[in-house]
C-alpha cells in the first residue's frame, strides 16, 4: 500500500510557520521538521552572527541567525523552498520581506551529526542557484575546519578548505575571522 504525501502550498506553508512552535524547512510541496541544535552548533553561529552584525553596523547589510529563512525560487510554476541557514547576510535594498529573505550574498550552516550530508549536498546545491549568493560557509563543530564555496565566475563554485592555523576571508562582506573567533569558548587549540 502507498501512502498519500500532502502538498503543502508556499502560502500555507508560510502562514503555518508563524504559529508553529518547531521550526520546518519546504522543498517541494513538503515540510520537514528541524531539530535543535547543541550548545557548541549555537555558539558557533553566535560567535559569527555577532562579528558579522558589529561590522556591518550602519552599511545597509543586516545579518539574520537560525530564524529567518532564505526562499530559493524555483522554476514558474513549481514549489519554491525554505531552509533556516544557522547564519546569513543580505545586503540587498530588494530584501524586504517580514519572514524571509531572497538575496543573501553569505550563508553560514553549522555542520550537526544529523544534518551534515544535507548540509553539503542538497542544501549547497540549492543555495548556489541562487544569484546573490557570494559565499557559503559550512563549519564544522567537532574540530577547527571550515570549508567555503564562492562562485568562481565560469558557472562553476571553488571550494577552499581551512584548518586551525587559517583564517576565513568573508569577501561578500570585507570580513576576515580567525578561527579564535569562529570558535571562542567551544574549541582550544
Amino acid at each position: 500500500m502507498e501512502l498519500a504525501t500532502a502538498f503543502i502550498s508556499t502560502t500555507d506553508y508560510l502562514e503555518g510557520e508563524k504559529m508553529s512552535p518547531i521550526r520546518h524547512e519546504y522543498l517541494g510541496g513538503q515540510i520537514f521538521a528541524m531539530s535543535g541544535g547543541s550548545e557548541e552548533h549555537n555558539r558557533i553561529a553566535l560567535n559569527i552572527a555577532s562579528l558579522l552584525r558589529f561590522h556591518l553596523r550602519g552599511s545597509g547589510c543586516k545579518t539574520f541567525i537560525a530564524d529567518m529563512k532564505v526562499k530559493i525560487a524555483i522554476a514558474e510554476n513549481s514549489s519554491d523552498i525554505f531552509y533556516y541557514p544557522d547564519v546569513m547576510v543580505t545586503c540587498n535594498p530588494q530584501d524586504t520581506e517580514k519572514y524571509y529573505k531572497s538575496y543573501p550574498c553569505l550563508i553560514v550552516e553549522v555542520l550537526s551529526p544529523s544534518t551534515q550530508n544535507l548540509d553539503l549536498r542538497e542544501k549547497r546545491l540549492n543555495y548556489q542557484s541562487l544569484a546573490s549568493l557570494q559565499e557559503y560557509v559550512l563549519v564544522d563543530q567537532t574540530e577547527m575546519k571550515v570549508e567555503v564555496y564562492r562562485p568562481s565566475g565560469t558557472g562553476y563554485w571553488s571550494k577552499e578548505s581551512l584548518g586551525k592555523e587559517d583564517c576565513l576571508e568573508l569577501k561578500s562582506v570585507g570580513l576576515t575571522l580567525t578561527m579564535a573567533d569562529i570558535y571562542d569558548e567551544v574549541l582550544t587549540e
